[in-house]
């Protein structure tokens, strides 16, 4: 079996390839989106990777939001439509969906992106669903919350360094709760995708199966480390005023920070599990334990 991966030089490809190389006979073959004359004729899976990561320094040019995640993606569906391949992956992102969340995300809430990364995502997401599906063929829109595993230099990375330093995390009074996805899980949902016949087309979260909060991630990571966590309680009220103040001076620490460091993001893999009909292989905890490990080893 042939199957293509866009984007495979960066994180979640490099990943993927090594782990379906290991354990399967599938012929992977790399593919440059940038390259116009691309062939995909001979392919039976498409696997779509490539794409413009989130840009949390607001840098980037919106432009090459929709040119990459959507125009692209548009491209290579509708070449999909038209070759001999049965399957068409797509990795969106639950950012798609919302920057923020109130409740639990499943598969049936309303999308409303708010930023041109998940604009950008939803607008190709859309287009998938719309096509005429041809008889034989099926596609997967994988919703991914926050990815991690060795090698991702991503805001977990961020908070290893601070717990490695010895700084005491400061908003252990936040009992926030965050879904993350080991790379590893990833790489198995998109092993059965790949090599199965019996999963519908439609749109998946993909998460692991426990949430935790941030406070419990930095526990994990100290464990990692030998050393016992360092945790400030301070009350909760005391920092959301030492925010607001942070507004007002523009101090590294405001409002939109502190938001963005305690609030829940759960999201729901109930659906894809359902269609697997399998647990997945990773548990949260160790998940995070493996992304660490991998974080100690290149210090």
């Amino acid at each position: 079996m042939h199957v293509i991966i866009t984007g495979a030089s960066g994180f979640v490809g490099q990943n993927l390839v090594r782990y379906l190389s290991n354990i399967t006979s599938l012929n992977l073959v790399p593919l440059d989106l940038r390259k116009h004359s691309n062939d995909i004729s001979y392919a039976n899976v498409i696997v779509h990777l490539a794409g413009k990561a989130h840009d949390l320094r607001k840098s980037a040019n919106p432009d090459e939001y929709y040119q990459i995640n959507y125009e692209l993606t548009k491209d290579l569906y509708d070449k999909f439509l038209k070759s001999n391949a049965s399957k068409f992956i797509f990795i969106s992102s639950v950012k798609a969906v919302a920057d923020s969340l109130d409740g639990i995300m499943d598969e049936d809430i309303i999308a409303f992106p708010h930023t041109h990364y998940g604009k950008s995502k939803l607008l190709a997401e859309e287009y998938i669903i719309q096509q005429p599906l041809p008889s034989g063929k099926s596609y997967f829109i994988l919703r991914p919350c926050m990815i991690h595993g060795p090698g991702n230099k991503g805001n977990l990375n961020l908070l290893y360094k601070f717990v490695a330093k010895g700084i005491p995390y400061p908003l252990a009074s936040f009992e926030n709760k965050r879904s993350f996805l080991s790379i590893e899980n990833l790489c198995f949902i998109l092993k059965e995708l790949i090599e199965r016949d019996d999963i519908l087309s439609g749109i998946y979260n993909v998460a692991d199966d426990q949430v935790l909060s941030t406070k419990e991630v930095v526990v994990l990571l100290s464990k990692v480390l030998n050393r016992s966590p360092q945790l400030l309680h301070i009350p909760v009220k005391m920092v959301v005023g030492l925010a607001k103040i942070g507004d007002f001076l523009r101090l590294p620490l405001n409002s939109e920070r502190l938001g963005k460091l305690t609030e829940n993001y759960v999201v729901s893999n109930r659906k894809i599990l359902a269609a697997l009909g399998k647990s997945l292989p990773v548990s949260s905890d160790d998940g995070i334990l493996e992304t660490a490990r991998g974080f100690n080893n290149s210090i």
